[in-house]
């Protein structure tokens, strides 16, 4: 079943008591995982590019129609994505879990296409299954293009979208454990063995955080959906077209502020 709701409380930025730390990205939101109250707001219906964060909402779809254990055969068209990428090869096989470790702890963009493909037949037909998914959980303000947040004109969503696509990940086990791991040893096909260490830095360096996915392309600035978790108390944060000096603490901050609230 989707989670398909925020609850939004007041109508200032700030939707919680106490001083939130300051935000430096263009958009951003703060909600609480169990009731959806979103506990800080800034711009977070704005349309924007969202860069690679998008890639939760494709594994959410893989995810859930299951078959993990499944192995895939890497296609010609899944290697011609550009960096940053795996360098997967054309008739390689990998198991669907092994793959969305790649894409959710890396963000490998080749394994982006390579799951889209295989689970609807073209990145495009999957695009659309990413556009009914969304709209599905509630988040009406998006259009995706491609799997893997690589620009391309048309494709947007917002904060409060991308909050919705976090929640929806965060109840799913499998996903949750994944965003969680801070490095792992992917086994390349060819018998090549590589530490894959998560791109996510919050999650390397703040105890209570526990996920979930960067994002980065010139047109969307540095992007950050992270969770954080104490004493029973779970929140989500987004920021959205922020800069590298400031995504991380600010991320941090956000989510430390939560959960004293």
């Amino acid at each position: 079943m989707a989670i398909a709701w925020l609850l939004l409380v007041g109508s200032a930025d700030v939707l919680a008591e106490g001083k939130p730390p300051q935000v430096h990205g263009a958009s951003a939101i703060l909600v609480d995982v169990q009731t959806g109250r979103v506990l800080y707001n800034k711009n977070s219906r704005e349309p924007r590019a969202v860069a690679s964060t998008q890639k939760l909402l494709t594994a959410l779809i893989v995810a859930e129609e299951g078959n993990l254990w499944q192995t895939v055969t890497v296609q010609l068209s899944d290697t011609l994505a550009p960096p940053s990428k795996l360098y997967l090869k054309a008739g390689q096989t990998y198991s669907r879990f092994d793959l969305l470790q790649a894409l959710l702890v890396r963000s490998a963009n080749d394994v982006a296409c390579c799951l889209a493909r295989d689970n609807a037949g073209t990145v495009e037909a999957f695009a659309e299954k990413m556009n009914r998914r969304a709209f599905q959980m509630g988040a009406t303000s998006s259009h995706f293009k491609n799997p893997n947040g690589l620009p391309i004109e048309g494709q947007r969503s917002t904060a409060r979208d991308m909050a919705i696509i976090a929640r929806n990940v965060y109840a799913n086990p499998v996903l949750r454990r994944i965003v969680a791991t801070k490095s792992f040893e992917f086994h390349f096909a060819d018998g090549r063995v590589r530490e894959l260490v998560n791109t996510n830095r919050v999650l390397r360096t703040a105890s209570f955080c526990n996920g979930m996915k960067t994002g980065y392309t010139d047109a969307a600035g540095h992007c950050l959906v992270a969770s954080g978790q104490d004493k029973g108390r779970d929140v989500i944060a987004v920021v959205l077209g922020s800069s590298k000096a400031h995504v991380w603490d600010d991320s941090k901050n956000l989510l430390e502020w939560g959960l004293r609230l």
